[in-house]
């Protein structure tokens, strides 16, 4: 029988909701402020979120528009973005999901250690969390996009992680939201729960899923199984993880 000994929670997307709430806002205040004449509504944003990172994002969408933007421009927009993304953080837009502080707070209880793995700079890693959990941070390390020279969906993150926690596979879960971030932690060999977030995600049936829930839960919400194995309470909790773990 193998025992949890550490899991690895994305950020964006799984530990709060990110993207609609602070980096679209954050994107379109960088055009604005840097006179661009861009403007992302929702539906542009969802679209562009299947090219991963905001520098890329940016390069596409001039592309697609044929405006020739160099990659000192580029960084340029980006610098900003971040700054307003800082901004829109520190005045409380964000929020975490639902279960995931008692989750975590009970996993700290049952010793399992836990870490981070973002594609998220490290400075708006480092104020999220700050925000988000305070002195009540029990995350031992973070990997963020500075860290790894190739991301998500590349196994690199995850595999780094793996190699500085030196927690083996088989004692491992990993929380994702995304397909770049699911095909990354499958890739490094973790068995993964996917988390439903509020960007739409269809995974495909190629992608060896074991696990895809509504939410974490708690008492109020309880979390829904889509795809895994039964709950036997209303949300999921360490004995669950253990039962997961065990049937992968």
């Amino acid at each position: 029988m193998s025992y949890l000994e550490g899991v690895y929670w994305d950020l964006d997307g799984t530990i709060a909701n990110t993207e609609l709430e602070a980096h679209l806002p954050a994107f379109n205040r960088s055009f604005e402020a840097l006179g661009i004449g861009w403007y992302w509504n929702k539906k542009t944003y969802l679209g562009l979120l299947k090219i991963n990172g905001g520098k890329n994002r940016i390069a596409f969408y001039a592309n697609l528009n044929n405006q020739k933007f160099t990659k000192e421009f580029i960084s340029e927009i980006h610098l900003e973005k971040q700054k307003q993304y800082l901004s829109l953080v520190k005045s409380g837009v964000v929020n975490l999901k639902i279960g995931v502080k008692r989750l975590i707070n009970e996993l700290k209880n049952k010793e399992v250690r836990q870490f981070i793995v973002t594609s998220s700079s490290r400075i708006q890693v480092d104020l999220l969390v700050d925000i988000l959990f305070g002195d009540e941070n029990h995350f031992e390390f973070f990997i963020s996009s500075e860290d790894v020279e190739l991301h998500k969906p590349h196994p690199l993150p995850y595999l780094k992680a793996m190699t500085l926690s030196g927690i083996k596979h088989s004692n491992s879960i990993v929380f994702e939201d995304s397909i770049p971030g699911v095909k990354s932690s499958l890739s490094a060999n973790i068995p993964t729960i996917a988390v439903k977030s509020n960007i739409p995600t269809y995974f495909d049936k190629d992608i060896p899923l074991k696990c895809l829930v509504n939410s974490i839960g708690d008492d109020k919400k309880n979390t829904k199984i889509i795809t895994g194995p039964l709950l036997n309470g209303k949300y999921i909790n360490h004995e669950y993880l253990v039962q997961f773990l065990n049937n992968c």
